[in-house]
């Protein structure tokens, strides 16, 4: 490179960096002293990590949107956009005071209202040197993930205003009391449950309240026949949900790597690569169990396969070594995840997406193995049962209270505002009965729909 342009780049760059310089000469954080050069690097680290997973709602748009129909797109993206819109409200009013702040086993009751230079209400994120908030804006993509797993399993038949609801208060009280318990100094966390980047606490949370909303809310018109055999219903575009899916594992680096709330570069290293083989090895799983299966690789079970692998080895990347890795937190999720669909399919649990698959139980036999696999707790390490009972009891836990709570939420939403569409608008797409748009409107949409959603001129 050219000495004129090496200058160059090097002026850009101190330019970058000054704001986080200058905000740290004085060797303060949040009141606590620190290096200058660690609060640079752990925040930008942190900051951009916290991009990538903020790319991550994308890919669930688009894997959401290519599984479902065509006359459903519009209203999936829609939900993809209220859900973080919800979730950013929400987590800043309540929920990360509740996750982080001082408090009991049970929540935290200090930090309401997020500002600026009160790390001190937190105290269980005083390892960390960054901001408060920019740990708030980590966190809260932690938030909106959870919150956004729900709308694929509850895709088109679920009202937009009641998944907003539910979004707002999920993020705003239920997902911060769990994330309380075990990140935030609670009592699954005083029990030693581990869950490094969140297997349990953002991706079972989301799969169990998606499965508490489609008890609730029942499955699509068609989709099983009078015997209750399931029916296929094929999403309009798997290239798009291909690439969500390549979004999403892009995104997961972020997700997992970013955890650290720091940029310590073994650790880092550790985790990319325990993420990448493990999404890889279920990858191979999922689409193995599907051709013996079904005679032919399926690229829907392939996809959510990745996806299956990303959320078992979410919790155990900075705790096991990468040939378990590939072994426990791949390959066998990606058999599972194909299993666990069909069986959801079989009792007419209609989850048109597969997320409680992938989020929920991938989350779940995740959390339980890395009570076996941990290096230096787990019991195949000689670390005996106590972290194996650890993690039993928070997934059990954890999903009796997001089963609980969630029937309870659903209900009362579908009570007050309700929670299905009609039969009418589900035959017609919520795209023109929800939103009065098409997302493909070279295809055409009945007029009369259409036109009667639609605003006049003039009106």
């Amino acid at each position: 490179m050219p000495r004129r342009l090496r200058t160059v780049a090097a002026l850009a760059l101190a330019m970058m960096l000054f704001p986080a310089i200058a905000y740290a000469l004085d060797g303060r954080v949040d009141g606590r002293p620190v290096s200058e050069v660690r609060v640079v690097v752990d925040t930008m680290w942190t900051t951009m990590a916290g991009f990538l997973v903020f790319l991550m709602q994308a890919g669930f748009a688009m894997v959401e949107g290519g599984f479902t129909r065509a006359k459903n797109v519009v209203n999936i993206m829609m939900k993809n956009i209220g859900d973080f819109s919800m979730a950013s409200l929400g987590f800043w009013i309540l929920g990360f005071g509740i996750m982080f702040g001082s408090g009991n086993a049970f929540l935290g009751t200090t930090g309401f209202f997020v500002l600026p230079d009160t790390g001190d209400l937190y105290p269980p994120l005083g390892t960390t040197s960054v901001p408060t908030l920019t740990a708030w804006f980590f966190q809260l993509m932690f938030c909106a993930t959870a919150a956004t797993i729900v709308s694929g399993a509850m895709a088109e038949r679920t009202k937009f205003v009641s998944f907003l609801i539910f979004s707002f208060f999920v993020s705003l009280v239920f997902y911060p009391m769990v994330g309380h318990w075990i990140w935030g100094g609670g009592w699954l966390s005083a029990l030693g449950m581990q869950d490094f980047a969140g297997a349990t606490v953002v991706h079972s949370t989301g799969g169990w309240f998606a499965l508490a909303g489609v008890i609730v809310l029942g499955p699509r018109l068609g989709k099983y026949d009078e015997l209750g055999r399931p029916q296929a219903l094929p999403g309009h575009n798997l290239m798009l949900a291909t690439l969500g899916a390549l979004i999403l594992w892009f995104g997961w680096f972020g997700f997992n790597t970013g955890s650290i709330m720091g940029a310590r570069v073994s650790d880092m290293a550790l985790i990319a690569a325990n993420t990448s083989l493990a999404a890889a090895a279920s990858a191979a799983g999922a689409t193995v169990t599907a051709w013996v299966m079904f005679s032919k690789p399926d690229l829907t079970m392939t996809l959510n396969g990745a996806l299956a692998g990303l959320v078992a080895i979410t919790g155990a990347c900075a705790f096991v070594e990468p040939w378990a890795a590939i072994l426990f937190f791949g390959f066998m999720p990606g058999v599972v995840v194909v299993l666990s669909v069909l069986a959801f399919d079989w009792i007419q649990i209609d989850d048109p997406v597969g997320a409680i698959s992938v989020h929920g139980v991938s989350g779940a036999l995740g959390t339980v193995l890395l009570g076996l696999f941990h290096v230096e707790s787990g019991l195949f390490y000689g670390g005996g049962i106590s972290l194996l009972w650890a993690q039993v009891v928070g997934v059990v836990s954890v999903f009796a209270f997001c089963m609980v709570s969630g029937l309870v939420l659903f209900n009362v939403i579908k009570s007050v505002v309700g929670l299905r569409v009609s039969p009418e608008g589900e035959i017609a797409g919520l795209d023109a009965t929800e939103h009065g748009n098409d997302g493909y409107p070279e295809f055409g949409i009945p007029d009369a729909v259409f036109q009667e959603r639609r605003p006049q001129s003039g009106s």
